[in-house]
């Protein structure tokens, strides 16, 4: 079957999220906008994942855990997740590299843990936009050993991905796919960079605030909607959409 699916959605957990990107909201509007299955990927943290799991199977969609890691070279990787136990051993080794510096919410936003009914638990103090000592090199095997994918992030962009700051895409890295925006035209991107003809993209909407969050526009086949069968067919490189 085809599902509809959003796979890099921030919470209020993101210092650039919107505090109204809480668990319940984040659910509910996905389920409103179409989507079977989502992934709230916050940076550097896994911390909204339970939370927003059980908002999710409340709204009766599908949560997959997640995480948007920013690397030592500050390319985002979107990271997927088998479960939430691996979730939560992934962003404890995150977080373990991040600099210890504080964040201050005056200037960059409050990063707000919540539980599924959108109560406030309290604040991530560590200054969750700074990039973790992880290469991007080290990420899709880092990931593999925690059961999950690495994707890079936004590809297209001018800042923040693989393409603007390291100049190209090394197939032989193992990430299996990449995710583009909406705005991206796959063939002009590959025509620009030879090295991506036939891999296999994904497109989120790295949605920050609600009205970010579009009716679903794409869609992913697998034989059920679990993070297993999520993580398996990219892996696989199976996806529906593909540059050409």
């Amino acid at each position: 079957m085809r599902y509809f699916y959003d796979f890099h959605i921030h919470s209020c957990l993101s210092p650039c999220g919107s505090p109204d990107m809480t668990p319940s909201n984040i659910a509910r509007m996905a389920a409103l906008a179409g989507c079977r299955i989502i992934a709230v990927s916050d940076h550097n943290s896994t911390g909204n994942c339970r939370p927003v799991a059980k908002a999710a199977e409340e709204a009766g969609i599908v949560a997959i855990p997640a995480m948007e890691l920013t690397t030592s070279e500050e390319v985002h990787v979107l990271c997927l997740l088998p479960d939430l136990d691996a979730a939560d051993a992934f962003g404890s080794y995150v977080r373990a590299r991040l600099p210890d510096v504080k964040n201050r919410p005056e200037i960059f936003g409050d990063q707000t843990l919540m539980d599924e009914d959108d109560t406030v638990l309290g604040f991530e103090d560590r200054l969750l936009l700074n990039a973790c000592s992880i290469s991007a090199n080290e990420v899709p095997a880092l990931v593999r050993s925690f059961g999950g994918v690495a994707i890079p992030a936004h590809i297209d962009r001018n800042s923040f991905s693989l393409l603007s700051n390291l100049g190209f895409f090394d197939r032989a890295e193992g990430f299996p796919a990449a995710e583009i925006t909406r705005q991206c035209n796959p063939a002009v991107l590959a025509r620009e960079h030879p090295e991506l003809a036939g891999l296999p993209y994904i497109v989120n909407s790295d949605a920050h605030y609600l009205t970010d969050m579009p009716d679903a526009a794409y869609a992913i086949e697998l034989p059920g909607p679990t993070a297993a069968e999520v993580i398996r067919i990219i892996k696989e490189g199976r996806i529906w959409d593909i540059f050409y």
